[in-house]
Formats: C-alpha cells, structure tokens, sequence
C-alpha cells in the first residue's frame, strides 16, 4: 500500500498522474461531484444564511465507499482535483465526507499533466482556497433557487404541463435567440444595385487576365439602368494608383470560447464535442487544461515555442507576442489553451487528432510574426459622365503567421472580399473594356445563432464562464425551448443590367435565399416561456443583471464579499416577485389568431400540452374543436391561415393495399400509416401530407416482413407479443416492454400465455432498478 492517496475527477486522469508518480502514490478517481444539494425539497436552508444541504447521490455512494476504505489506509490524502472553482468545490466536498481537515489538508493544481507540472505540483502545495469553494457554492444555491422557484410560477401560469423549468443563465441564453429570431421575421431587406466593370490586360508574364473594379451602389433599378446607359462608348482611364503596405496580426492562444468557437467553423463541432475532445486531450497529457478564459503562456511555453518556429521556419518567422485578457476577471485557470509539448505537431489517436492540430497550428501562430501584405487602388475615370471606379488588389509579399494558420470568421463578420490580383498599372494608361454589371443585391438580417456564436455572444455580454458554456447550451436544447437544425432556402429572382457591345441589356437571376445550417431555433415554447419571463421577472431576464450577478461571483473569489450576503440580496427581491407574480399574473395563453375557417370558425395557433398546435372552434361550443399539430419549422409567430388549414388535410385515405384503407396521419409519436389495424412509422423523409400510395406500399411490406421476422409469439386478444430484440427476446404488452431473464430467453417460443401474464405481473410488482446514466463530469 503507497503511503500517499491522491485523488482526481477522472478514471483516465488517474492512469497518466499514477505513471508519472511511481509507487508512492496511488491515484484514485472520484468521478465528479461526490455531493449535490437535496432534490425532493430546496436543499437551502433559506433562514439560516442559505445553508446548503448536501447529499451524497446514490450513484456515487459506492465511489465515496471505496474512497473511504483507502483513506482509512493511507498516511497521508493529496487532493488533486481541477484548477478552477468547480474543482476546488469538489476537494472540499472531500474534505468534507472523508472527515479531512481543509486546513491541514495538501492541494495541489497544475495546468498540465506532465512529469514537470506534476512533479512541481507535488513539491509545492497549497492549502483549500474557500473563496474559491464560496464562488462555487453562491453560483450552485442561486442557480437552485432561481430553477427551484421560477419552475412551479411556470407550471401554475402556463398551460403546457409541469414539465416546465427556468434557470438563470440558460433562460437569458433562450432570450438572445428569441430576441435573434423575432429581429430574423421582421426585417425587411433594402434593395441596392452593385456596379462591376471588367477589364482585360496583360500580367507581367503577358497573359491576358480579367479584373475587375467596383463603381457607386444604386440605390433603384432605374438609377442603375441610368448609370450604365451614361457608360455607352466610354473611355476608362486609370487616374492614381496608390500602393500601401498592410499587415496582419495572428489571433491571441485559445480560451475555452474561442477553441468552441473556431472548431465549430472550421471542425463543425458542437460545443459539447469540443469540450469532450478537449478533456481527453488533457487527461492524456496531450494539452493544458482545456477551461480557462485566459490567453497568458508561461514563460516555458514560449520558450519552447520560439525554438520549435526558429527551426521549423527559420528566425524572421519568429515575433515574442504577450497578450492580454480582454476581461479583467479572467482567472479561472492561469494559461490559453496549448500543447503541452510544442514539439509534438500531430497525436495518433484518431479521435482527437484534429482538435489537437488546430490547437497546435493556433499556438505556434500566436508567437509568429505578421504578415507582410501590399494593397495596390486604382482609381479609374469614366470619360461620359466622370464617376469613378475603384480597383483592390492584394498581394502577400511575406506570409508570417499565414504558413501555420489563418483564422475562419463567423457568418456575420463576412464581408464580399473585393481583393484579387491586379495586372500591372499605370497612369493615364486607357484600359480595355470588357463589360460592366448592375446587380441587384438585398440587405440581410443578422444571421442566427449557432453554438459557437451564441457562446461568442454570451462572453461578449459577461454571462457565464468557461465551465458554463457547454452545459448551458446543451440544457436549453434538452429542455426544448431550443432545437439545432438547418433550414432550406427559398429561390428569389433578382435583376440584372448588362453593359456589353454599346448596349444595355436586362436580364434576370435566381438565387438561394435563407440557408440555414446547424442553426439554433427558438421553439414555440421557448419563445412563449421567455416572454412570460421577461414581463414578470425583469432582472433575471436582463442581460446587465446576469453579468453582474457574475461579477459578484468573481468578487467572493476574490475574498471581497461574503457568499451568504450575496444570495441574500439576490433572493430577496426576487422572492417577492415570485410572490407577486403567483398572485397577481395572468395565465400566459401563448396563442395567435389567424383568422376564421370556411366554416367561419375562429383559427387560433396556440400551444398544446404535447408543442405548438391549430386549433379550429372554441372549447367551450357545442361542437368540440379540431386540432392539428404544427409541421417542423413552422411557429405559432409567422404560420399564415392558409398554411393552417393545409394542416386539417389529415388523416389522409391513399387508397386501397390488399381490400384495406391505407390511411396516413400524425400521433404523438410522430407520422405513421395504419393499415388492417397495424400502425408503421413513416420515414424520416417522408411528408405526410404529400407522400404517396406509391411510396408507402413497399413501406408497409418491409416494416410488415421485419416485424414478422423478430416475433416468436402473439397472443392477439391479450395484446401480448413475445418478440425478438438486439439483447434476445422479451415480451411486449401494448406500448410496454418485458425483460426476460436469460433461462426465460433461452425457452421464449414456449412460453404459454398463462407464464407471460405471470411474468408481466411479477416485473410489474418487482420492477429492475434503473442504471444511472449521470456524465461525470
């Protein structure tokens, strides 16, 4: 037995510290959190400074058992767990169930797992930082308060069930998206004319090559037509070039954001994806710890990274570069992200090799020296009417930080590069004409979020921190007020004057309007939920109020504010608006009037229990209304009448498939076709409202001969099928699966109807217990 137990989060961060230790360590894992607050009542005890009570979940009972045993061992316990807040409340919540002294006990942090860092870490520890703990623990009560409190308010005021919920952070988050998505539906695109002309000259290798230069914008068609007409038979003359040097600088080392951000363009990563790689490249020693919002490299690191650009690339390649936090409470971890061996290009593990190589080529342009570019403009003179052309050209005339890496730039800061190559120029030189364009071109909305922006967005704001980003765009996703997808374009024409041969030409053009890839979408419910919130709980729904709160997070860590008095003023106003909104409120409706059916019934977009739905008639007349559930990408905020009433279509009768009604409709699970009395699932693919008889018969073939394939038995006036699954056979009774044991599997095709009941009865009675599906961390 090692005389020294040190403890970390994860099994795999375990392996790489216990090969570095040796023998008189043994490395143990906790897997995350070992405590959490109550769950059946608040777990704060509100009246007693906000006293948390903690319980260890029964998932990690065992873990905290096992623990326990070594410690008991062990002459002395190392705790070892992450650098940043949620890790120090980790060693603490140790501390605490291990009966350890946190003001006795060794803490040792490190930015990297390497002999080194590990080495020094141990040579050198501190003692338990309970700001750091009180930052923690203030931002899990607020958080419990604010989900505990706001969630019933949403039950009691909204008519979509109780499975509703807010939280803090995520509900502003729902917001900016909301608020994205309203500004998408209102914009109104303003229309301009871009004016290109083409010339042919030669290059300094005489081959003929075409530029172009751009003139004024034309605010209408007619002003655009006009322009060009007034070019009939010019003369294009250069009037001045000027010649500028332009230098571009590399982007800082990577913070938790920007890596999420940059592999989200260049990797099409999810935030949690990037976050899951980033972890796996740390524990295996790979790169510095991956949460963190500081840009600093130690000096080590840049020492490394100087000698590896100057042998790889040479001297001149090499700039010494110290960056600085744009936020000044970055302080989360001590170091951007980075290899932890620069020398080390590329990894072979295949799954995180990619993240890996972007990580290294970002650091190593982070210390590389700037490219040298030349920007060459021509002014080029109309002789009909006088106006002026402008023509850009760049040329790179040393590459710098551009031979490792170039950074990608999100949706809404591209802009139409107008840089290209020119042929040699001169003054007073007359150019030949090739032809000159107005196109017409639309203004565009600001595009919608998508996880990385959204998390650029929030950092830009002061929302959140590097160790909230992921889970607070994963919660809003699971929780549905947020759905990732991608929406088709919608074709629209645009106009076109031609200026070709002394003649005016007119001509039309279709483009693609609209695309949207991996976008976030606010849902009908988050769009509903976030207006309730924001009439009734201005604070919490302020972007101003959000950040601040986090600063008071900083401020505890600091030392300069107790995290009891903190809450304190937060819970206070915010309990009376609870209070008031409870009391006082209106049930939020969340509905829309269309408009009357053909029947002359009132059409109102509503939400439902089950999401967004048409409803036709009132509830309290005679006649009972009908319902119709919303396509995918429709809302309740922009559906017209006439798409509503599409949605009435259903159920649709096809035909006739062996003397049976084929009928397709829409349940709660989602699109089926029921025929002879059995129901099969349409293909994701296929429209129920315009799929046809054609298509669905093989459907029904296929599902038909695959259910056949995987039954043993039916008993059909019990609804009672023993069928055969990926883990062996099991009963199935209506909408309810059996497990069977491994005797009862090996016997399936004789069990008798009277053993089937028996066996549901006893499943019934003595149900399995549930594994734990809980991430660690």
């Amino acid at each position: 037995m090692a005389n020294n137990l040190l403890i970390v989060e994860s099994p795999a961060k375990a392996k790489t510290i216990e090969k570095i230790l040796g023998n008189e360590f043994e490395v143990k894992s906790c897997f995350g959190h070992i405590r959490d607050l109550e769950k059946g009542d608040m777990g704060i005890d509100v009246e007693n400074k906000f006293e948390p009570r903690y319980i260890i979940p029964g998932d990690k009972q065992k873990v905290v058992s096992e623990l326990k045993k070594v410690a008991k061992k062990t002459k002395e316990i190392w705790l070892a767990t992450d650098e940043d807040r949620e890790g120090e409340a980790i060693s603490w919540h140790l501390c605490e169930v291990l009966g350890l002294d946190p003001k006795t006990t060794k803490r040792i942090v490190f930015h990297e797992i390497t002999k080194p860092a590990i080495k020094k870490a141990v040579a050198s520890p501190r003692l338990l930082d309970m700001n750091l703990v009180n930052a923690q623990q203030a931002r899990r009560v607020i958080d419990r308060i604010v989900g505990f409190e706001l969630s019933p308010v949403l039950w009691r005021k909204m008519s979509m069930g109780n499975s509703l919920s807010a939280g803090r952070v995520q509900s502003v988050a729902v917001r900016l998206i909301a608020e994205r998505e309203r500004e998408i539906n209102s914009f109104i695109p303003q229309v301009h004319f871009k004016i290109e002309a083409f010339f042919n000259e030669k290059d300094i290798q005489g081959k003929s090559v075409i530029f172009k230069a751009e003139g004024s914008k034309q605010s209408t068609s007619a002003l655009a037509e006009k322009f060009l007409s007034s070019c009939i038979k010019a003369q294009y003359t250069v009037k001045d070039i000027q010649v500028k040097p332009a230098k571009k600088s590399p982007a800082a080392p990577f913070t938790t954001s920007t890596l999420q951000q940059e592999a989200s363009r260049k990797l099409g990563y999810s935030v949690s994806k990037t976050m899951l790689i980033a972890q796996k490249l740390y524990e295996s020693g790979n790169i510095t710890y991956m949460r963190t919002d500081s840009v600093n490299l130690s000096e080590t690191a840049m020492t490394e990274i100087s000698n590896q650009i100057t042998s790889q690339f040479g001297d001149k390649y090499f700039q010494k570069r110290i960056y600085k936090n744009k936020n000044e409470s970055a302080q989360e971890a001590h170091e951007a992200i980075r290899p932890t061996y620069i020398q080390n290009a590329e990894i072979e593990d295949y799954e995180t090799k990619r993240l890996y190589e972007m990580i290294w080529k970002r650091t190593m342009a982070s210390q590389m020296a700037d490219a040298e570019l030349e920007k060459t403009i021509a002014k080029i003179d109309i002789s009909t009417n006088h106006e002026e052309l402008t023509a850009q050209g760049e040329v790179i005339k040393f590459d710098g930080f551009l031979k490792v890496y170039r950074e990608d730039t999100d949706e809404e800061e591209m802009d139409d590069d107008n840089s290209n190559m020119l042929p040699p120029l001169k003054v007073n030189q007359v150019l030949h004409f090739k032809e000159m364009r107005a196109t017409e071109k639309f203004s565009r909305a600001a595009p919608r979020y998508t996880e990385a922006s959204l998390v650029k967005k929030l950092e830009e704001l002061g929302i959140g921190r590097p160790s909230t980003y992921a889970p607070t765009i994963s919660t809003i996703q699971k929780r549905g007020y947020v759905e990732k997808r991608s929406k088709e374009g919608t074709p629209r024409d645009f106009q076109i004057f031609l200026l070709k041969n002394d003649e005016v030409q007119k001509e039309r053009g279709t483009e693609n309007t609209g695309v949207e890839k991996n976008k976030l979408f606010p849902s009908d419910l988050g769009l509903v939920v976030t207006d309730f919130l924001t009439q009734h709980f201005e604070d919490i729904m302020d972007y101003g109020f959000t950040a601040k709160i986090e600063e008071e997070f900083d401020e505890i860590a600091d030392g300069k504010q107790a995290w009891n008095n903190m809450v304190a003023h937060f819970y206070t106003p915010f309990k009376k608006d609870v209070e008031n909104t409870l009391e006082n409120a209106e049930r939020a409706k969340g509905e829309r009037e269309l408009g009357k059916s053909p029947s002359g019934k009132r059409v109102i977009a509503r939400m439902g229990r089950f999401g967004p739905m048409i409803q036709i008639g009132e509830t309290n007349a005679e006649e009972k209304p009908e319902f119709a559930k919303l396509k995918t990408g429709q809302s309740i905020e922009t559906i017209s009448l006439e798409e509503a009433m599409e949605l009435f279509k259903l159920p649709r009768n096809i035909g006739q498939f062996e003397d049976q009604d084929v009928i397709i409709n829409i349940g709660r699970f989602g699109p089926y076709v029921s025929h002879d009395k059995k129901f099969y699932s349409l293909q994701k693919e296929m429209d129920p409202y315009t799929v046809s008889f054609e298509e669905i018969v093989p459907l029904i073939i296929e599902k038909r001969k695959a259910k056949e394939e995987r039954t043993i038995k039916i008993f059909e006036k019990e609804k009672i099928q023993i069928l055969k699954g990926p883990y062996g056979p099991y009963i199935k009774q209506g909408l309810r699966n059996y497990k069977l044991s491994k005797e009862q599997q090996e016997k399936a095709a004789e069990i008798t109807l009277e053993e089937a009941k028996g066996i549901i009865e006893h499943l019934k009675a003595n149900p399995p217990k549930k594994k734990s599906n809980k991430k660690k961390k």
